[in-house]
């Protein structure tokens, strides 16, 4: 690949359409806090599980550095959540609980073709991809790459599509702080990219409703959202230019795909995302 225009709408629809469904059985199947919960967790109690699992390849380190990295979470729950979680396990237990987990929801969802060669095929691409892409300013993508990488393909898949799921993440990080703009308001230009209203959007359920007021009042400051909380011109195409230049980070670790690989690696995921589209989470 030699063209950047072409690599970067590679990345986009691996990264987003292909590979990030098979990572989200992490966040949407039971399996995976059922393992947390084996090794002590309580799994309903859902916050400091998913702290401790997406956290754990970063080590025992304070709340701060968590809620800094994972950047868009209300005020104050990862001091909540997060705190403790190692006083229940280790980063270790939680990394293999959080893996034995994924894959077994993830060979659930995908049933027979769990096992098939396009797995074992896609797996073996997707890591060189997901572990040729640049570590630098990518704080979680990095602690991922110190993990041991799983033999079997489906943990493999699932590990490479967890790699290149977080490596996109600290790119669209530094691009929202590149905009200036927060991990509440991020969260406000999701709702509206989706045609929701801010109060819709799951992720901003732990706000008040005068602290989420607050927030989408600054955007009408500076002239991003309008009256009826809907995008400006402005703030239609900050949103563009930021998915732009997530693209643009993600780009490196699909450049040296070739026309063949990337064919092959398309026919091979392409079944898989339509299965958990099928069947659901």
């Amino acid at each position: 690949m030699t063209s950047t225009a072409t690599t970067t709408t590679v990345a986009r629809f691996l990264g987003q359409k292909l590979l990030e469904p098979l990572h989200l059985v992490t966040y949407m199947c039971d399996e995976p806090n059922e393992a947390m919960a084996a090794i002590g967790f309580d799994d309903g109690q859902y916050w400091p599980l998913y702290f401790a699992g997406r956290a754990a390849p970063l080590g025992q380190v304070p709340a701060a550095v968590v809620d800094a990295i994972f950047y868009n979470f209300a005020p104050g729950m990862a001091e909540e959540f997060y705190t403790g979680v190692w006083e229940i396990t280790t980063p270790s237990e939680a990394l293999a609980a959080r893996e034995a987990g994924s894959v077994a929801a993830l060979r659930r969802v995908l049933g027979p073709l769990a096992d098939s060669p396009a797995v074992a095929r896609a797996a073996d691409l997707a890591l060189r991809i997901a572990l040729s892409a640049p570590v630098e300013g990518r704080p979680l993508y990095a602690g991922l790459r110190t993990i041991a990488v799983p033999t079997e393909p489906p943990a493999r898949l699932w590990h490479a599509a967890t790699l290149l799921r977080e490596h996109r993440g600290d790119g669209h990080n530094a691009a929202l702080v590149a905009a200036g703009l927060g991990g509440q308001e991020a969260h406000v230009f999701a709702a509206l990219d989706g045609g929701m209203t801010p109060r819709q959007y799951g992720r901003l359920d732990p706000l008040s409703d005068a602290q989420l007021e607050a927030v989408v009042a600054g955007l009408r400051d500076r002239g991003l959202v309008d009256s009826a909380d809907g995008f400006t011109a402005a703030g239609r195409e900050l949103k563009d230019r930021i998915e732009e230049q997530t693209d643009a980070a993600a780009a490196p670790a699909y450049a040296g795909l070739t026309a063949e690989e990337l064919a092959q690696f398309t026919a091979d995921l392409e079944p898989l995302a339509a299965r958990i589209e099928a069947v659901g989470y």
